[in-house]
């Protein structure tokens, strides 16, 4: 992979994709106004883009500073599309079973065994594993990580954001309370419902890293090698050469 990150000009690394990344920015504005149309609850709909406001500079700042792939751009932009539909009926009650039904004439929650709506539970699996990939990303312009490292790395923040998130999202029904605390909170009554999502989403970037280093073990000569280089403890420079060795 080609180091571009000290280009004198950032804007440089995305241009190839300048074209494809505004079309899906149209597309992703388009979807929130819909979303935002007769949303099911307002005030929740409210929130859940408190956190696509506050990720839009980290993408800008993304665009600007790292040489992004397309294949990123197109992750993120499915998980903010599914992130939009969810905000747009609420998560625990996106009625996909009722979409399905119309499709088919039965119920798809019947058909897979479940008994509760876990369009929440799905899209944390697409978190791990639309996401991981984009982070892998990140680390390997920013922080340089090769082999081992590259892989573990994204999956270890994949599964503390997905932490961090349903810590802020408890806070967030204790301080709120009420109808919009439970909806925004989404657990249908499973006490161990953040515990399942960030499983779910630990499994999502676990197959999204795996599969990746599969690939790259395929497609990459000297995969072997830099994996295992990652692993071997490296002395610093200024290190007194060790006795006996030269």
């Amino acid at each position: 992979m080609t180091d571009t990150t000290q280009h004198p000009d950032a804007t440089v690394r995305n241009a190839p994709h300048r074209r494809y990344v505004l079309s899906l920015a149209g597309i992703f504005v388009l979807l929130a106004l819909w979303s935002g149309f007769a949303p099911k609850h307002r005030q929740d709909w409210l929130l859940e883009n408190l956190l696509v406001l506050l990720a839009a500079p980290i993408l800008w700042a993304i665009y600007r500073r790292l040489p992004f792939s397309r294949l990123s751009w197109t992750f993120v932009f499915a998980f903010l599309c599914l992130h939009e539909l969810g905000a747009h009926y609420t998560y625990s009650e996106v009625p996909y079973n009722e979409w399905w039904r119309a499709l088919t004439g039965s119920s798809f929650n019947d058909l897979v065994g479940w008994d509760r709506n876990n369009f929440d539970r799905i899209i944390h699996v697409f978190y791990g594993l639309f996401l991981a990939y984009p982070i892998r990303e990140i680390f390997l312009h920013l922080a340089k990580v090769r082999g081992f490292w590259s892989y573990f790395l994204p999956f270890d923040l994949t599964l503390s954001s997905s932490a961090l998130y349903e810590m802020i999202e408890w806070g967030a029904a204790c301080f709120f309370g009420g109808e919009l605390g439970a909806a925004y909170l989404g657990t249908q009554g499973d006490p161990w419902d953040a515990q399942k999502d960030m499983a779910l989403a630990a499994a999502g970037a676990l197959a999204a890293m795996t599969l990746t280093a599969c690939i790259n073990r395929k497609c990459q000569r000297d995969f072997a090698r830099e994996w295992a280089d990652s692993l071997r403890v490296h002395p610093p420079d200024n290190a007194p050469p060790t006795p006996g060795r030269p």
